[in-house]
């Protein structure tokens, strides 16, 4: 393999995995509504793909080519869904099922976390759901916190992709979260 064909290849892998990283991170963003960013994303992504598409096509006798942007796409996928999940964006609403409700919301609350509180019963016993806001990037200490304080304590976390106040008039189509 020459040096020119080796480097065609380097940038190939190396332009896939931007392209993709960024297409994956876009892909998100489209998901929480985030308009103008998944736009700037796209617009920078579709460059390098047609770019990197054009090169393996017009050089489909060179095998390695089409190698080097498989293994781009690949990787890409991996560091993209490692990316997204390091920047976590957005924001998450963890519901917590715990016998030790006011204990764990005074605990909560104490440390700087949103909590509503619902009694419930279940089965016969007393319950309490707490329903806690959080960015997602404050999600696993937000669980963690609750496990130390509750180690029974059964959480379901969901994304949220609007939050308004319906009687101030908040757009409920915008992904601004309320605050």
């Amino acid at each position: 393999m020459s040096t020119g064909v080796a480097l065609t290849f380097v940038i190939i892998v190396l332009a896939r995995i931007v392209d993709v990283s960024m297409d994956t991170i876009r892909t998100a963003a489209i998901v929480q509504g985030r308009r103008l960013f998944a736009a700037v994303l796209g617009f920078v992504q579709a460059v390098i793909f047609i770019s990197v598409v054009a090169k393996v096509l017009l050089s489909v006798d060179h095998l390695v080519y089409v190698l080097a942007y498989g293994l781009g796409f690949a990787l890409g996928t991996y560091f993209g869904i490692a990316i997204e999940q390091r920047l976590a964006f957005g924001q998450q609403v963890t519901s917590l099922f715990t016998t030790k409700g006011t204990e764990l919301a005074n605990a909560l609350n104490a440390v700087g976390y949103r909590v509503a509180t619902v009694h419930a019963n279940v089965g016969g016993g007393e319950i309490t759901i707490l329903y806690v806001e959080s960015p997602r990037k404050r999600t696993r200490s937000l669980i963690r916190d609750a496990g130390a304080i509750d180690p029974g304590c059964f959480c379901i976390v969901n994304d949220v992709r609007v939050a308004a106040f319906v009687a101030r008039g908040d757009r409920v189509d915008s992904p601004r979260t309320s605050g």
